[in-house]
């Protein structure tokens, strides 16, 4: 008798846990899916717990389904920024160039978990962070996975490194304090093939998804030439090298023209920045495969704060110089073919608004819908995550996201989204967040 009552008592929550997730059902006026194809007029989308099991014009709404009416809205896959930097203080904000001098890792790290929120609020569902000083990156992915706070999915690369005194460096011109702290690793400084070996399986360790390196020089560096190499051809070789053998992929920094060439011939998977090319790195970067993220936006953003006296003389020069050659560089990559990825550098600009890289790309002559792939499949398919994010399609994960009007014909409606569900859960509805807020942030 006593089996049987308790038998009884747990029969309920038996069953219920064999029950289907519920429908979503969302109604789309139109529907980009994120492959190029034509706009799908009067859509229908389902979403059953985190992934999407049905989309197109001739989906049924099944019965007790929870129906999210954007017929009013065009409808597209969560937002992908494949260049980051999360973890940090935005450039302009406060003394940011002593920002890891003067705040601790945690700190930074919460404000990180703040402009997580902003970048998910703006419709960025996922992003590639390419560099935090601490690790801070990784932290925050491993606390959004984890449920402890909302933000987008993170494809995080630990610490970038480059040579002693390079780009990455962080203990270059920043710190008061440089001459007596040469750092290694855990600063982002690797020399030598044995030492580049050793910085990528210090960042898988730590669990690194992508590697960063510079292979040149760059624009908020004090003391190096934007435009000079800095890794060699053989240590970024090793690099690579290391990095498959462990199934990690290569973003390299570069911004002149002979270390883009070394990184494509090195075998990187993505160019970052990309600012001086000529037609044989274009013609190399093509028979490569190799990515182009152009970060448009932060050259944008460094040239109007170079001509504001917003920034160090030598870091304004450089900004200024190299701001018009980014968008020629561009222009020559899209003629040339090459797989352009959208990535903003957000944390040059205040993050949230990443969106202006879609303007920014069809202004210097990206078509629209290309743009929009560039954010959303291309950028999956980059970051090794096409499986699961970049378009909408059965059986990825309900990343979404609606704006009111057609980004085919006004691209910047892509810096207003309305509607954000990550994973098949609303974050923004009508304009606002569901819930949260990330008002104030700098």
């Amino acid at each position: 008798m006593l089996r049987s009552a308790a038998f009884s008592l747990l029969l309920p929550a038996s069953l219920l846990a064999q029950q289907p997730a519920p429908v979503t059902a969302i109604k789309a006026g139109a529907l980009i899916d994120g492959a190029g194809g034509a706009p799908v007029q009067n859509a229908v989308i389902l979403v059953q717990g985190e992934r999407i099991t049905a989309a197109g014009a001739n989906v049924a709404v099944p019965r007790g389904a929870t129906v999210i009416d954007l017929s009013a809205f065009t409808v597209l896959p969560g937002l992908i920024d494949a260049h980051v930097h999360l973890a940090g203080r935005t450039i302009g904000d406060g003394d940011w160039q002593h920002a890891n001098l003067t705040n601790s890792p945690a700190q930074l790290a919460l404000l990180g978990a703040a402009h997580a929120l902003q970048t998910l609020e703006a419709g960025f569902t996922t992003v590639r962070v390419v560099g935090s000083a601490h690790m801070g990156d990784l932290a925050l992915r491993n606390a959004i996975n984890a449920g402890w706070l909302p933000g987008p999915r993170i494809v995080g690369a630990g610490i970038s490194f480059g040579i002693r005194g390079g780009h990455c460096d962080e203990t270059d011109g920043f710190w008061p304090g440089a001459l007596h702290h040469e750092g290694g690793i855990e600063d982002g400084v690797a020399n030598g093939a044995d030492a580049v070996r050793d910085a990528v399986r210090y960042m898988v360790k730590y669990g690194a998804d992508v590697i960063k390196i510079c292979a040149t020089g760059g624009v908020l560096s004090p003391t190096d030439s934007a435009g000079s190499q800095q890794y060699t051809e053989e240590e970024m070789r090793v690099i690579v090298e290391t990095a498959r053998m462990l199934d990690r992929r290569v973003a390299a920094h570069a911004h002149g023209t002979a270390g883009i060439k070394a990184a494509v011939r090195a075998g990187v998977t993505s160019i970052e920045h990309g600012s001086i090319l000529d037609d044989e790195a274009v013609r190399l970067m093509k028979e490569h495969g190799t990515y182009l993220v152009p970060t448009l936006l932060a050259g944008y953003t460094v040239d109007s704060m170079a001509r504001a006296g917003a920034l160090p003389p030598a870091v304004a020069a450089k900004a200024m110089a190299i701001a018009p050659r980014m968008q020629q560089s561009f222009r020559l990559a899209l003629a040339g073919g090459v797989r352009i990825a959208l990535g903003t550098d957000a944390g040059v600009m205040r993050h949230g608004t990443n969106a202006r890289e879609f303007e920014l790309m069809v202004r210097y002559g990206m078509p629209p819908m290309q743009a929009i792939q560039a954010g959303t499949l291309v950028g999956a398919t980059l970051l090794g995550r096409e499986a699961d994010v970049g378009s909408l399609v059965p059986g990825k994960y309900a990343d979404i996201v609606a704006v009111r009007g057609d980004p085919l014909k006004d691209i910047t409606l892509l810096q207003h989204v309305d509607f954000v569900m990550k994973g098949g859960s609303v974050v923004k509805q009508n304009g606002q967040l569901v819930g949260r807020s990330a008002a104030g942030v700098p």
